[in-house]
């Protein structure tokens, strides 16, 4: 269990500390905490128990702003914005020494117009553009700026900077864009997210979660893990933890499927725990944890179901 981590989001949940965070874990991933007493009390225990920090920018919350910076915004005022706010986080997060810091990418998510997104959730218009709107011409030139800022940056601030997958449209994945981008920058890395790839491949008739999976996986520093149920039009359980009785043909995440295609691709991967453990008990919590330890750092592939 030395490459999971769990998530602190909102501010330092003492409760949740103690009954997720195991010895051994690598760390925790912390966003959008509402004061500094928090970010001190992280920093502390990280310090104490000798555990990594990564950011899920940002850190600090803040009143009136959009979570995710626009960095790709076809506005040059929305776009300088956006990295002169994550400039000013950077500076901040010096004294917190984080291992790594996350954005959302691309942002505004640049959504396939052959799609209807009403079941995909965004927090302000802004977050997202149709394709249409958004000529590939100018994702390759933003994406180029993008990766060469954030390059030097990590430089500057050591760090290793991680883009998560938002909604992902062709651009992404029926290109080489974003691979030739990775491996022009070494530096930056990938975060696959397990719910939101299942969520695209339901509602997005022309995405494929496992074959986004093969093309990125090598590419990934974390996977944000957790599962949800999707029935007809119903999306249910959203951020549940990905249990071995949470089974595909009732409606839940192929977590197996896609964590067996992550296992081979890139076994060194960190998996930050997503989910709401406060859904399920201690026992299943653990189940959750050594289900997913067996099937992506055992000898064996995992092929049984197991039953509680």
């Amino acid at each position: 269990m030395k490459r999971f981590l769990i998530g602190q989001y909102g501010g330092f949940d003492w409760q949740k500390y103690e009954r997720d965070f195991k010895t051994g874990f690598y760390g925790i991933e912390a966003c959008l905490f509402a004061d500094e007493a928090g970010i001190r009390t992280l920093v502390k225990e990280a310090q104490t128990n000798n555990f990594a920090i990564g950011i899920h920018y940002p850190l600090r919350a803040k009143q009136g702003m959009l979570r995710d910076a626009l960095f790709m915004d076809l506005d040059e005022q929305a776009r300088q914005q956006a990295y002169a706010e994550i400039a000013q986080e950077l500076e901040y997060l010096r004294s917190v020494k984080p291992s790594y810091v996350l954005f959302h990418y691309p942002k505004p998510v640049i959504l396939d117009n052959r799609v209807k997104w009403d079941r995909w959730r965004f927090a302000d218009q802004r977050d997202y553009v149709y394709e249409s709107d958004y000529p590939l011409e100018a994702f390759i030139e933003k994406s180029e700026e993008l990766f060469s800022w954030l390059s030097r940056q990590s430089e500057a601030f050591h760090f290793t900077p991680v883009l998560e997958f938002d909604a992902c449209n062709r651009y992404v994945y029926d290109t080489t864009i974003v691979e030739k981008l990775l491996q022009k920058y070494p530096r930056i890395r990938l975060c696959l997210d397990t719910g939101r790839l299942y969520v695209q491949e339901r509602i997005d008739p022309y995405f494929d979660a496992r074959k986004v999976l093969k093309k990125f996986a090598k590419y990934a520093e974390t996977i944000h893990l957790w599962t949800m149920q999707v029935q007809g039009e119903e999306m249910k359980h959203n951020h549940y933890p990905a249990l071995p009785q949470c089974l595909p043909e009732e409606g839940w995440a192929p977590i197996e499927s896609y964590l067996n295609i992550i296992r081979d691709e890139n076994p060194h991967v960190k998996i930050v725990f997503e989910h709401r453990s406060e859904l399920i008990r201690d026992e299943e919590l653990e189940r959750c944890y050594q289900w997913v330890e067996r099937i992506l750092f055992g000898q064996e592939k995992s092929e049984t179901i197991l039953t509680p």
